[in-house]
């Protein structure tokens, strides 16, 4: 039981790790504040253009989502990282990551987005444009402030998921949370800074997924 202790609880050693430790949250913030907004943005334009009248723009848009969404995160990353330099453009790994992951976030968004915009009825719509609204006035003032309501349980918990997913940043080198902690892990030779990074990840998550429920039972009721 001591040896369990002191190989993953050695508070002395989570001490010593922690500024280094530290320098990774903030890492993974800036990453966090790149990623998030990129990819609500992206995937509401997506939602938007798979919901179109025009036919070839529509099943564009639905063939990005089903493919961006099925491609393993990890694997997009890599490709971008490794696969691009090829084609004569080098990312850096901040770079990389941010592309990797607008790519995979927003069609995970667009899915979202998308299921909210189709919730609000074709009345709504209508009601809107009778009181003389243009469609994209009816767009933004009417149908996305319902449908994003609708859909803000699902938004929220997959931005918690966008957070965890952070942590792959950690195979192009990016000195994130997990990067850094892996780092001191290797240095000390010991396995509390990975606990320590975990504890930072539930300290920052736990509030969020609780959010998550209290917006799904306001929902239902």
């Amino acid at each position: 039981m001591d040896a369990l202790v002191q190989q993953f609880f050695n508070l002395a050693i989570m001490e010593r790790a922690l500024p280094l430790v530290l320098m990774g949250l903030k890492q993974t913030v800036i990453l966090c504040l790149v990623v998030i907004p990129l990819g609500l943005a992206g995937g509401l334009a997506f939602a938007l253009i798979s919901l179109t009248r025009s036919r070839p723009l529509r099943w564009i848009a639905i063939a990005s989502l089903d493919f961006f969404r099925a491609i393993p995160p990890l694997v997009l990353l890599i490709f971008v990282y490794s696969g691009l330099p090829f084609a004569g453009f080098r990312p850096s790994p901040l770079a990389a990551v941010a592309i990797a992951f607008f790519l995979n976030t927003s069609a995970y968004y667009g899915e979202i987005y998308r299921a909210g915009i189709e919730s609000i009825g074709a009345g709504q719509w209508d009601a809107a444009r009778s009181t003389g609204l243009k469609v994209h006035q009816t767009l933004a003032y009417v149908v996305l402030p319902q449908a994003i309501r609708n859909v803000l349980p699902d938004l929220v918990s997959n931005t918690v998921e966008v957070v965890k997913l952070t942590s792959i940043a950690s195979v192009v080198a990016l000195p994130e949370l997990l990067y850094s902690a892996d780092m001191a892990r290797s240095v000390t030779f010991n396995s509390s800074p990975i606990v320590l990074a975990a504890a930072i990840y539930l300290v920052m998550l736990w509030p969020i997924v609780r959010l998550v429920s209290m917006l799904e039972r306001r929902i239902a009721a």
